[in-house]
Protein backbone atom coordinates (compact mmCIF):
# COMPACT_ATOMS: atom_id res chain seq x y z
CA UNK A 1 0.00 0.00 0.00
CA UNK A 2 1.59 3.33 -1.04
CA UNK A 3 2.14 6.03 1.56
CA UNK A 4 -0.33 8.81 0.71
CA UNK A 5 0.87 11.30 3.32
CA UNK A 6 1.90 14.82 2.39
CA UNK A 7 2.85 18.05 4.10
CA UNK A 8 0.87 21.24 3.59
CA UNK A 9 1.45 24.57 5.38
CA UNK A 10 3.72 22.70 7.77
CA UNK A 11 0.84 20.35 8.68
CA UNK A 12 1.26 16.60 8.29
CA UNK A 13 -1.71 15.24 6.33
CA UNK A 14 -2.68 11.60 5.80
CA UNK A 15 -3.32 12.20 2.09
CA UNK A 16 -3.45 15.10 -0.41
CA UNK A 17 -7.25 15.49 -0.70
CA UNK A 18 -8.65 18.55 1.10
CA UNK A 19 -12.22 19.85 0.75
CA UNK A 20 -11.97 23.48 -0.27
CA UNK A 21 -14.04 26.39 0.97
CA UNK A 22 -17.72 25.50 0.43
CA UNK A 23 -21.04 25.93 2.29
CA UNK A 24 -20.65 22.30 3.44
CA UNK A 25 -18.53 23.46 6.38
CA UNK A 26 -21.60 25.19 7.85
CA UNK A 27 -22.90 21.72 8.72
CA UNK A 28 -20.97 19.71 11.32
CA UNK A 29 -22.47 16.42 10.13
CA UNK A 30 -21.41 17.12 6.53
CA UNK A 31 -17.84 17.78 7.64
CA UNK A 32 -17.80 14.61 9.74
CA UNK A 33 -18.92 12.65 6.67
CA UNK A 34 -16.10 14.23 4.65
CA UNK A 35 -13.61 13.17 7.32
CA UNK A 36 -15.04 9.64 7.26
CA UNK A 37 -14.66 9.62 3.46
CA UNK A 38 -10.94 10.35 3.84
CA UNK A 39 -10.57 14.15 3.87
CA UNK A 40 -7.10 15.02 5.19
CA UNK A 41 -8.08 18.54 6.36
CA UNK A 42 -10.99 20.93 5.88
CA UNK A 43 -10.99 24.50 4.57
CA UNK A 44 -13.98 26.30 6.02
CA UNK A 45 -16.39 28.54 4.15
CA UNK A 46 -15.14 32.11 3.86
CA UNK A 47 -15.95 34.80 6.38
CA UNK A 48 -16.41 38.01 4.40
CA UNK A 49 -15.08 41.22 5.87
CA UNK A 50 -18.08 43.10 4.44
CA UNK A 51 -20.51 40.89 6.38
CA UNK A 52 -18.63 41.47 9.63
CA UNK A 53 -18.59 45.23 9.09
CA UNK A 54 -22.31 45.24 8.26
CA UNK A 55 -23.08 43.38 11.49
CA UNK A 56 -20.97 45.83 13.48
CA UNK A 57 -22.79 48.78 11.95
CA UNK A 58 -26.19 47.25 12.69
CA UNK A 59 -25.24 46.50 16.30
CA UNK A 60 -23.89 50.00 16.74
CA UNK A 61 -27.03 51.53 15.27
CA UNK A 62 -29.67 49.52 17.08
CA UNK A 63 -28.02 48.40 20.31
CA UNK A 64 -25.28 50.86 21.16
CA UNK A 65 -26.81 54.06 19.76
CA UNK A 66 -30.53 53.32 19.21
CA UNK A 67 -32.32 56.05 17.28
CA UNK A 68 -35.83 54.80 17.85
CA UNK A 69 -38.55 55.17 20.49
CA UNK A 70 -38.60 52.73 23.39
CA UNK A 71 -41.99 51.27 22.45
CA UNK A 72 -40.59 50.30 19.02
CA UNK A 73 -37.78 48.10 20.36
CA UNK A 74 -39.84 45.00 19.68
CA UNK A 75 -39.50 45.71 15.98
CA UNK A 76 -35.69 45.85 15.94
CA UNK A 77 -34.02 43.42 13.50
CA UNK A 78 -32.43 41.54 16.41
CA UNK A 79 -32.38 41.45 20.19
CA UNK A 80 -29.62 41.78 22.74
CA UNK A 81 -28.85 38.05 22.34
CA UNK A 82 -28.09 38.57 18.64
CA UNK A 83 -25.15 36.51 17.39
CA UNK A 84 -23.07 38.13 14.67
CA UNK A 85 -21.65 36.23 11.73
CA UNK A 86 -18.20 36.57 13.27
CA UNK A 87 -19.43 34.99 16.51
CA UNK A 88 -21.07 32.16 14.55
CA UNK A 89 -17.90 31.59 12.53
CA UNK A 90 -15.66 31.46 15.59
CA UNK A 91 -18.06 29.05 17.31
CA UNK A 92 -18.01 26.82 14.22
CA UNK A 93 -14.20 26.71 14.34
CA UNK A 94 -14.39 25.60 17.96
CA UNK A 95 -17.12 23.06 17.18
CA UNK A 96 -15.14 21.53 14.31
CA UNK A 97 -11.93 21.42 16.34
CA UNK A 98 -13.71 19.59 19.16
CA UNK A 99 -15.06 16.86 16.85
CA UNK A 100 -12.50 16.42 14.07
CA UNK A 101 -9.15 14.65 14.12
CA UNK A 102 -7.99 16.52 10.99
CA UNK A 103 -6.70 20.12 10.72
CA UNK A 104 -9.18 22.97 10.32
CA UNK A 105 -8.20 25.85 8.01
CA UNK A 106 -10.21 29.03 8.47
CA UNK A 107 -10.95 31.11 5.36
CA UNK A 108 -11.04 34.89 5.34
CA UNK A 109 -12.13 37.07 2.44
CA UNK A 110 -11.10 40.65 3.09
CA UNK A 111 -9.21 43.58 1.66
CA UNK A 112 -8.54 46.06 4.48
CA UNK A 113 -5.90 46.10 7.19
CA UNK A 114 -8.42 45.68 10.00
CA UNK A 115 -10.26 43.02 8.02
CA UNK A 116 -7.27 40.70 7.74
CA UNK A 117 -5.40 41.50 10.93
CA UNK A 118 -8.18 41.64 13.51
CA UNK A 119 -10.29 38.86 12.04
CA UNK A 120 -7.26 36.64 11.48
CA UNK A 121 -6.28 37.10 15.11
CA UNK A 122 -9.79 36.08 16.21
CA UNK A 123 -9.69 32.94 14.05
CA UNK A 124 -6.38 31.88 15.52
CA UNK A 125 -7.77 32.44 18.99
CA UNK A 126 -10.74 30.20 18.18
CA UNK A 127 -8.37 27.33 17.40
CA UNK A 128 -7.85 27.33 13.62
CA UNK A 129 -4.79 25.35 12.58
CA UNK A 130 -4.10 27.66 9.61
CA UNK A 131 -5.58 30.58 7.70
CA UNK A 132 -6.43 30.83 4.02
CA UNK A 133 -6.62 34.44 2.87
CA UNK A 134 -8.78 34.96 -0.18
CA UNK A 135 -6.92 37.71 -2.07
CA UNK A 136 -9.88 38.76 -4.19
CA UNK A 137 -9.83 42.23 -5.70
CA UNK A 138 -11.50 43.53 -8.84
CA UNK A 139 -9.13 46.16 -10.33
CA UNK A 140 -11.76 48.25 -12.11
CA UNK A 141 -10.16 51.65 -11.41
CA UNK A 142 -7.73 52.56 -14.26
CA UNK A 143 -5.81 54.84 -11.90
CA UNK A 144 -4.70 51.93 -9.68
CA UNK A 145 -1.52 50.23 -10.92
CA UNK A 146 -0.69 46.55 -10.68
CA UNK A 147 2.20 47.44 -8.36
CA UNK A 148 -0.20 49.21 -5.98
CA UNK A 149 -2.47 46.17 -5.82
CA UNK A 150 0.42 43.80 -5.16
CA UNK A 151 1.96 46.11 -2.54
CA UNK A 152 -1.41 46.34 -0.80
CA UNK A 153 -1.71 42.55 -0.48
CA UNK A 154 1.89 42.19 0.68
CA UNK A 155 1.46 44.91 3.32
CA UNK A 156 -1.68 43.28 4.67
CA UNK A 157 0.06 39.92 4.90
CA UNK A 158 3.04 41.45 6.70
CA UNK A 159 0.77 43.10 9.25
CA UNK A 160 -1.20 39.91 9.80
CA UNK A 161 1.97 37.92 10.42
CA UNK A 162 2.85 40.27 13.28
CA UNK A 163 -0.21 39.07 15.25
CA UNK A 164 -0.72 35.42 14.22
CA UNK A 165 1.66 32.50 14.52
CA UNK A 166 -0.34 29.86 12.62
CA UNK A 167 0.51 29.20 8.96
CA UNK A 168 -1.06 31.57 6.42
CA UNK A 169 -1.87 30.63 2.83
CA UNK A 170 -3.03 33.05 0.15
CA UNK A 171 -5.65 32.04 -2.39
CA UNK A 172 -4.68 33.91 -5.54
CA UNK A 173 -6.38 34.87 -8.76
CA UNK A 174 -4.69 34.10 -12.09
CA UNK A 175 -4.67 37.78 -13.05
CA UNK A 176 -1.37 38.98 -11.57
CA UNK A 177 0.81 40.32 -14.36
CA UNK A 178 3.88 38.42 -13.12
CA UNK A 179 2.70 35.62 -10.88
CA UNK A 180 6.15 34.18 -9.98
CA UNK A 181 7.34 37.64 -8.88
CA UNK A 182 4.27 38.17 -6.69
CA UNK A 183 4.61 34.68 -5.21
CA UNK A 184 8.21 35.53 -4.30
CA UNK A 185 7.00 38.73 -2.62
CA UNK A 186 4.44 37.02 -0.41
CA UNK A 187 6.92 34.29 0.45
CA UNK A 188 9.30 36.96 1.73
CA UNK A 189 6.38 38.57 3.62
CA UNK A 190 5.74 35.39 5.61
CA UNK A 191 3.21 33.31 3.70
CA UNK A 192 3.40 29.55 4.19
CA UNK A 193 1.58 28.60 1.00
CA UNK A 194 -0.57 29.58 -1.94
CA UNK A 195 -3.72 28.15 -3.44
CA UNK A 196 -4.10 28.34 -7.23
CA UNK A 197 -6.54 29.56 -8.36
CA UNK A 198 -9.42 31.53 -6.95
CA UNK A 199 -12.41 30.76 -9.18
CA UNK A 200 -14.74 33.74 -9.54
CA UNK A 201 -18.47 33.57 -10.06
CA UNK A 202 -19.03 35.89 -12.99
CA UNK A 203 -22.15 38.06 -13.33
CA UNK A 204 -24.41 37.28 -16.27
CA UNK A 205 -27.03 39.26 -18.20
CA UNK A 206 -30.61 38.03 -18.42
CA UNK A 207 -31.81 38.85 -21.94
CA UNK A 208 -35.48 38.66 -20.92
CA UNK A 209 -35.35 41.07 -18.00
CA UNK A 210 -32.26 43.00 -19.12
CA UNK A 211 -30.84 42.69 -15.64
CA UNK A 212 -27.52 41.54 -14.22
CA UNK A 213 -27.87 38.18 -12.46
CA UNK A 214 -25.57 36.08 -10.32
CA UNK A 215 -25.42 32.37 -11.03
CA UNK A 216 -23.35 29.69 -9.36
CA UNK A 217 -21.22 27.98 -11.99
CA UNK A 218 -19.63 24.78 -10.76
CA UNK A 219 -16.29 23.73 -12.21
CA UNK A 220 -15.38 20.94 -14.61
CA UNK A 221 -12.17 18.94 -15.01
CA UNK A 222 -11.09 21.28 -17.81
CA UNK A 223 -10.65 24.02 -15.21
CA UNK A 224 -7.62 22.23 -13.75
CA UNK A 225 -5.31 23.02 -16.65
CA UNK A 226 -4.47 26.62 -15.75
CA UNK A 227 -3.56 25.79 -12.16
CA UNK A 228 -1.66 22.67 -13.23
CA UNK A 229 0.51 24.69 -15.59
CA UNK A 230 1.39 27.35 -13.02
CA UNK A 231 2.03 24.83 -10.27
CA UNK A 232 4.45 23.04 -12.61
CA UNK A 233 6.22 26.35 -13.26
CA UNK A 234 6.37 27.38 -9.59
CA UNK A 235 7.46 24.02 -8.16
CA UNK A 236 11.14 24.37 -7.43
CA UNK A 237 11.19 28.18 -7.60
CA UNK A 238 9.44 28.65 -4.24
CA UNK A 239 9.42 26.88 -0.89
CA UNK A 240 5.76 27.71 -0.36
CA UNK A 241 3.23 24.90 -0.08
CA UNK A 242 1.21 24.62 -3.28
CA UNK A 243 -2.49 23.81 -3.31
CA UNK A 244 -4.36 23.10 -6.53
CA UNK A 245 -7.95 24.28 -6.47
CA UNK A 246 -10.63 24.36 -9.14
CA UNK A 247 -11.78 21.48 -11.29
CA UNK A 248 -10.56 18.46 -9.30
CA UNK A 249 -13.37 15.96 -9.91
CA UNK A 250 -11.54 12.69 -10.57
CA UNK A 251 -8.46 10.77 -9.48
CA UNK A 252 -6.89 11.69 -12.82
CA UNK A 253 -7.36 15.40 -12.05
CA UNK A 254 -5.76 15.08 -8.62
CA UNK A 255 -2.87 12.92 -9.85
CA UNK A 256 -1.99 15.39 -12.60
CA UNK A 257 -1.87 18.20 -10.04
CA UNK A 258 0.46 16.17 -7.81
CA UNK A 259 2.71 15.22 -10.71
CA UNK A 260 2.94 18.92 -11.60
CA UNK A 261 4.03 19.69 -8.04
CA UNK A 262 0.97 20.36 -5.87
CA UNK A 263 1.17 19.36 -2.22
CA UNK A 264 -2.61 19.00 -1.95
CA UNK A 265 -5.58 18.96 -4.29
CA UNK A 266 -8.63 20.89 -3.14
CA UNK A 267 -12.09 19.59 -3.98
CA UNK A 268 -15.29 21.64 -4.00
CA UNK A 269 -17.66 21.32 -6.97
CA UNK A 270 -17.36 17.51 -7.04
CA UNK A 271 -18.43 17.39 -3.40
CA UNK A 272 -21.35 19.74 -4.01
CA UNK A 273 -22.49 17.61 -6.94
CA UNK A 274 -21.96 14.11 -5.54
CA UNK A 275 -21.44 14.43 -1.79
CA UNK A 276 -18.65 13.05 0.43
CA UNK A 277 -18.57 9.78 -1.52
CA UNK A 278 -16.86 11.66 -4.36
CA UNK A 279 -13.82 12.20 -2.18
CA UNK A 280 -13.71 8.56 -1.12
CA UNK A 281 -13.94 7.40 -4.74
CA UNK A 282 -11.13 9.73 -5.85
CA UNK A 283 -8.93 8.62 -2.96
CA UNK A 284 -9.46 4.93 -3.71
CA UNK A 285 -8.73 5.39 -7.41
CA UNK A 286 -5.57 7.39 -6.64
CA UNK A 287 -4.36 4.63 -4.35
CA UNK A 288 -4.92 2.02 -7.07
CA UNK A 289 -3.07 4.11 -9.65
CA UNK A 290 -0.04 4.55 -7.40
CA UNK A 291 -0.03 0.88 -6.47
CA UNK A 292 -0.32 -0.32 -10.07
CA UNK A 293 2.62 1.85 -11.12
CA UNK A 294 4.68 0.79 -8.10
CA UNK A 295 4.94 4.21 -6.53
CA UNK A 296 5.85 3.77 -2.88
CA UNK A 297 4.49 7.17 -1.86
CA UNK A 298 2.92 10.43 -2.96
CA UNK A 299 6.23 12.10 -2.15
CA UNK A 300 7.95 9.96 -4.80
CA UNK A 301 5.72 11.18 -7.62
CA UNK A 302 5.01 14.74 -6.42
CA UNK A 303 6.56 17.30 -8.76
CA UNK A 304 8.14 14.65 -10.99
CA UNK A 305 6.58 16.32 -14.02
CA UNK A 306 7.13 19.93 -12.94
CA UNK A 307 8.97 22.30 -15.25
CA UNK A 308 12.25 21.87 -13.34
CA UNK A 309 12.09 18.09 -13.82
CA UNK A 310 10.82 18.13 -17.39
CA UNK A 311 13.22 17.06 -20.16
CA UNK A 312 11.58 19.80 -22.23
CA UNK A 313 10.79 22.77 -19.96
CA UNK A 314 9.22 24.66 -22.86
CA UNK A 315 6.26 22.28 -22.58
CA UNK A 316 4.92 24.59 -19.88
CA UNK A 317 5.88 27.81 -21.64
CA UNK A 318 4.98 29.57 -24.90
CA UNK A 319 6.09 26.66 -27.08
CA UNK A 320 3.13 24.55 -25.96
CA UNK A 321 0.76 27.30 -27.12
CA UNK A 322 2.35 27.37 -30.56
CA UNK A 323 2.38 23.59 -30.85
CA UNK A 324 -1.28 23.28 -29.82
CA UNK A 325 -2.39 25.75 -32.48
CA UNK A 326 -0.23 24.31 -35.26
CA UNK A 327 -1.26 20.71 -34.56
CA UNK A 328 -5.01 21.32 -34.30
CA UNK A 329 -7.21 19.77 -36.99
CA UNK A 330 -10.95 20.51 -37.42
CA UNK A 331 -13.29 17.60 -36.65
CA UNK A 332 -13.95 15.26 -39.57
CA UNK A 333 -17.13 16.01 -41.47
CA UNK A 334 -17.27 19.73 -40.63
CA UNK A 335 -17.60 21.80 -43.80
CA UNK A 336 -16.02 25.26 -44.13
Amino acid sequence: MPDLSTTYLGLSLKNPLVPSSTPLSHDLDAVLHLEDAGAAAIVMHSLFEEDVRHDEQMIDRFLVHPDTFGEATGHLPFGHDYQSRLDSYLEQIQRLKSRLAIPVVASLNGSSLSGWVELGKEMQGAGADALELNAWYMPSDPKISCEAIEDHHVSLLQELKTVVSIPVSMKLSPFFSSLPHFVHQIEMAGAAGISLFNRFFQPDIDLETLSVVDRVQLSSSADTLLAMRWIAILRGSTKLSLAATGGVHTAEDALKMLLAGADVAHMASALLKRGPQALGEVLAAMTRWLDEREYSSVAQMKGSMSQQNSPNPSDFARASYLHALSSFSPPAGVLY
